[in-house]
């Protein structure tokens, strides 16, 4: 997976580097271990840090309209194989991070629209779950049906649709949960805050990408869909054929 910046529309602030290693070392040590539940808790730790910090610089902004930054664009390249199953799962970080991610299949490339420190989680976050989903589905090994057919391929592509919804929602879960608690601690409204962020975002991607279509995907394995789903639930937090872009 290789990730470039969009410099032209970026005027946005990177988060503080201090986040960034703190982020690097938490995810690093939750790729490395061989427990479940360590990893959990030192990516829920490093989604943790970094939805912190996105939503006090949300705040910032929203006192300052004026001088704050524009919503800008990364661009990932999803290499095969399964790549529509690598896209789901960078479009369900995306959308728990506040980003839209758009899908281009014959450039093999997702566009992925936000705010930058929003942007820096997503593709901390997405890297990182990358690497636990591709391990955890080599360590399923070879598959076979019950007439000994070769079903390798269809269980790994259900199994990593899989664990992108699974991880989707569990994302999503925790980003609710911390601006809930935020907004308790400061007496701050958040939905208001972060709605604007999300429309301005929205913006950004109907100027850039006018017409899309909503990506769909199929589960052809049902053993392949039930072992994605329970390494979801174990996974530190912290199919589309046609032609054209995809839309999350």
């Amino acid at each position: 997976m290789e990730s470039v910046r969009n410099s032209q529309s970026s005027r946005s602030v990177q988060p503080p580097e201090r986040i960034l290693e703190k982020v690097r070392g938490l995810l690093a040590k939750a790729e490395s271990t061989e427990f479940p539940a360590e990893a959990e808790a030192l990516t829920a730790k490093a989604q943790e840090l970094m939805a912190r910090h996105c939503i006090e610089q949300a705040m910032l902004d929203d006192r300052a309209p004026g001088a704050r930054a524009r919503p800008t664009s990364i661009r990932v390249v999803i290499d095969a194989p399964h790549a529509s199953a690598k896209v789901q799962l960078l479009q369900a970080v995306a959308g728990a991070n506040g980003c839209r991610t758009i899908w281009s299949q014959h450039e093999r490339v997702a566009h992925t629209f936000g705010f930058a420190d929003d942007l820096a989680a997503v593709e901390l976050l997405f890297t990182s779950l990358l690497v636990q989903a591709t391990v955890a589905v080599h360590r399923a090994g070879p598959q076979r049906d019950q007439f000994g057919r070769v079903r390798t391929a269809s269980f790994r592509r259900s199994f990593l649709l899989a664990f992108a919804v699974g991880v989707g929602q569990r994302l999503r879960e925790a980003a609710d949960a911390m601006a809930a608690e935020m907004s308790a601690t400061t007496g701050t409204d958040l939905v208001p805050v972060l709605g604007r962020r999300k429309a301005e975002v929205e913006a950004a991607v109907q100027e850039a990408f006018p017409s899309t279509r909503r990506m769909t995907y199929s589960t052809a394995n049902a053993d392949g869909w039930r072992a994605g789903r329970a390494s979801a639930a174990q996974a530190d937090l912290g199919g589309a054929g046609g032609f054209g872009r995809l839309s999350a």
